[in-house]
């Protein structure tokens, strides 16, 4: 069980889709299993190197040696009408090297994603993200609604991967509902890496 691990892997603009990491996060050591936290720079339309290889503070950047690594991967992105941020896409569209040759097949995954607004486009975003995972033949896991928070939830909380809606707080902070929900699929997606990988 040492070598196996988490990657939980998001882009964040203004700390929500960070929350709903660091409560996956939570979630699967609560469970006993490793977890490695990596975001992605800022892309720029200038042509010019505008970000460091590490970044001066926060989590490090991810890489394709991450991905190959993990043992399972939980992907998250605020959304940006209905998509996910380029940030977030810009690397993920680097990985056809890792599709040509099968090395994400048969992990777990998991998406996450944050909105200002209700109905902002949590599901598609979502989708968006899950999309990417079923052309890598990934095993996608969603939200099941025996998870209490999931019926009772007023803001973030979907089916298909937790979520945050920031304007039902006024706050990147997660409300306890999102919180748990979160987590609880960060337990399951745990279980999930460790039965797949036994």
């Amino acid at each position: 069980m040492d070598d196996k691990f988490l990657l939980v892997l998001f882009y964040s603009a203004s700390g929500s889709v960070k929350n709903l990491a660091h409560a996956i996060s939570d979630g699967a050591e609560e469970h006993g299993l490793k977890v490695k936290i990596r975001t992605v720079p800022k892309v720029s339309s200038n042509t010019e190197k505008t970000e460091p290889d590490i970044p001066d503070s926060g989590e490090i950047y991810c890489t394709k040696e991450d991905l190959i690594n993990s043992s399972g991967i939980a992907i998250g992105s605020p959304t940006r009408f209905g998509s996910m941020a380029a940030p977030l896409k810009y690397f993920l569209d680097t990985t056809g090297d890792l599709w040509a040759t099968n090395a994400l097949e048969n992990k777990p995954g998991l998406a996450f994603t944050s909105t200002g607004s209700m109905h902002g486009g949590q599901e598609v975003t979502l989708f968006n993200i899950l999309t990417f995972m079923l052309h890598h033949g990934m095993i996608i896991l969603g939200t099941p609604y025996s998870l209490s928070q999931l019926n009772k939830t007023k803001s973030g909380g979907t089916p298909y991967g937790p979520s945050h809606v920031e304007s039902f707080n006024s706050s990147n902070e997660l409300t306890l509902d999102e919180y748990e929900i979160a987590k609880q699929c960060g337990q399951r997606l745990a279980k999930l890496i460790l039965k797949v990988s036994e």
